[in-house]
């Protein structure tokens, strides 16, 4: 079971477990996108939060119009696989402090993923201008569908790097 000795340890495993639940995430999304045509998340308009939030503006009245930020594409799918990344350290963390065989347990850690919908519903979504949970988008129940659906996929992404991973702790 994962046994670490170290912060670093506990770091590595987390980078790792987070880079291939994001990974899968995003291949779930292409696979839908070209399967469906699902669009996904435009991360630029993450990179173009970010950096505003970094220059002091948190909220928009739309993201999209806020105004255009260089390298905002590159930002933002950094941000979100740092993201995937302080998830999969929260999760790591939780399963230390109750029981490190939740992470082998697929519904305790794809719940876990699902949950982090949470972020983007009530921080990013509301700072976007969408509202909470979307609720200012015209189709609000698609864009709450397909916020949920990515985040059961990072769910299922940590459950699966949690797996492969097992097999070579001990």
């Amino acid at each position: 079971m994962f046994l670490y000795e170290s912060v670093f340890e506990l770091i590595g495993l987390s980078i790792i477990v987070g880079l291939g639940a994001t990974v899968f995430m995003d291949i779930w999304s292409e696979f839908l996108k070209r399967s469906f045509g699902i669009q996904p998340l435009n991360y630029a308009l993450v990179g173009r939060w970010t950096i505003h939030c970094l220059q002091g503006k948190l909220s928009h009245q739309s993201i999209a119009n806020a105004k255009a930020k260089n390298f905002e594409g590159i930002t933002g799918w950094v941000v979100h696989y740092i993201t995937g990344v302080i998830f999969a350290l929260t999760i790591i963390f939780i399963a230390q402090v109750i029981n490190m065989s939740l992470l082998l347990n697929p519904l305790f850690v794809i719940l876990f993923g699902t949950l982090t919908v949470c972020f983007p519903f009530f921080v990013m979504q509301p700072c976007f201008g969408m509202g909470i949970a979307a609720s200012k988008m015209p189709k609000a129940n698609i864009a709450r569908l397909k916020s949920i659906g990515a985040h059961v996929s990072f769910g299922f992404g940590l459950y699966l790097t949690l797996l492969c991973l097992s097999l070579f702790y001990t």
